[in-house]
């Protein structure tokens, strides 16, 4: 039967059959199905050895003209020596690919991660993805090149230095080599590429005394200030005092859950009365004690620029973390014990390592308690420009 622009709408099925192929006698391999209540344009075709059978539409949306022009373009691919259905199937997938996007497969891997990984390090992760890997974001990650990201690297150990470029080629290749194995990629392009750390030498800046108290000068009475004023007199990491909760706060400690803490274990710090008065001074906002969000302070680099503005040429270029070291330092010059220092810092190794850092957890605090307290008292009196005793005796614990 040839098919018509009337008949295609008015044919039935014989009698007993729900799935019929009425085939037109104008273009053999030309059809209409019917099938229950739905009529669609079909063609059959063979390849090879191979029978292939495909839909052209629906009859409501797709008119005859229209589905017999595809039929013969497909017919005419096939006496060509193409398979259509091939070339269909490689072009989805083409488009499949396209679709999984640098930015995309990121959204993925930090979903995966959360459970494994540090909500800072999601946040570090994060942000590298978008800022430093941002003109690779909307590049198929199948496609990106070694050499695209090569010059990525450059570009960045030029405007923010090597160290945070070595920082991002490890998180990206971090990416890649988790994207290998869920199959969203056959290769990690950023092997081979240099690592734009390598050669540099470890952070060992440490502050001086002078350095110290022209920074607590330098800082305004405002979160930024507040928090660098308490990592200098705790050593405590900048996201532990920045995402600090109310909730963690009580008797003249805080105390920072295994969640929140690098290396997963809880860890109660006694603070000194100086710390208690920063913190106190910083009015209620919700639980979360720094930051207008509920999610702690940001705009680290904004503050920090702001700050060393400030201080002009009298401190040596230094960052955050450094008051860590420099309070770690200044407390052993004062003649806290090596194991007491790394009580206060939460380092699980040398004294801590172990099973005995179980048992000595609970004695170190009082000893922790007084080694605060005499760095915060040196901290104070070189601020205030008075003599400061290197060396107070320390009770056992």
């Amino acid at each position: 039967m040839k098919l018509t622009a009337s008949n295609v709408r008015t044919i039935a099925a014989p009698g007993g059959k729900s799935d019929h192929i009425e085939w037109d006698s104008a273009l053999p391999g030309f059809g209409l199905r019917l099938r229950g209540g739905n009529r669609s344009y079909v063609i059959q075709y063979r390849v090879g050895k191979q029978q292939r059978r495909e839909s052209l539409g629906d009859v409501r949306r797709v008119t005859l003209e229209a589905a017999r022009d595809i039929a013969r373009k497909r017919f005419a691919q096939v006496e060509l020596g193409t398979d259509p259905g091939a070339e269909r199937a490689k072009a989805r997938e083409t488009a499949s690919v396209a679709a999984l996007t640098l930015s995309s497969v990121a959204a993925r891997y930090l979903d995966a991660k959360r459970d494994t990984l540090r909500p800072t390090s999601i946040k570090a992760a994060a942000r590298n993805f978008r800022v430093h890997w941002g003109p690779l974001s909307n590049r198929p990650i199948g496609e990106i090149k070694r050499a695209e990201i090569a010059a990525q690297l450059q570009t960045m150990a030029k405007e923010h230095g090597r160290a945070a470029a070595a920082r991002a080629r490890s998180v990206l290749s971090a990416l890649l080599t988790w994207a290998m194995k869920e199959g969203l990629c056959e290769a990690n392009p950023v092997i081979g590429t240099n690592d734009p750390g390598q050669g540099l030498q470890s952070r060992d800046r440490v502050l001086s005394d002078a350095e110290l108290a022209a920074v607590w000068r330098a800082v305004r009475d405002d979160d930024f200030g507040k928090i660098v004023k308490l990592l200098i007199l705790t050593g405590a990491r900048r996201a532990e005092i920045s995402a600090l909760r109310w909730s963690e706060v009580a008797s003249n400690t805080i105390t920072i859950s295994a969640q929140r803490s690098k290396n997963g274990k809880a860890h109660t710090l006694p603070l000194p009365p100086l710390a208690m008065e920063i913190l106190l001074s910083v009015p209620r906002r919700g639980d979360c004690v720094f930051g207008k969000n509920g999610k702690g302070f940001a705009r680290w680099s904004f503050w920090a620029e702001k700050l060393r503005a400030r201080l002009g040429g009298s401190v040596r270029p230094w960052r955050l973390h450094d008051l860590r070291r420099s309070a770690a330092t200044g407390m052993a010059e004062i003649g806290v014990q090596p194991h007491i220092i790394e009580a206060i810092l939460n380092h699980v190794s040398g004294h801590k390592g172990g099973v005995a850092g179980i048992y000595n957890r609970a004695a170190y605090a009082e000893p922790m308690r007084a080694a605060l307290e005499r760095w915060a008292d040196h901290i104070a009196a070189i601020i205030e420009g008075r003599p400061a005793s290197n060396v107070t005796p320390l009770r056992r614990a």
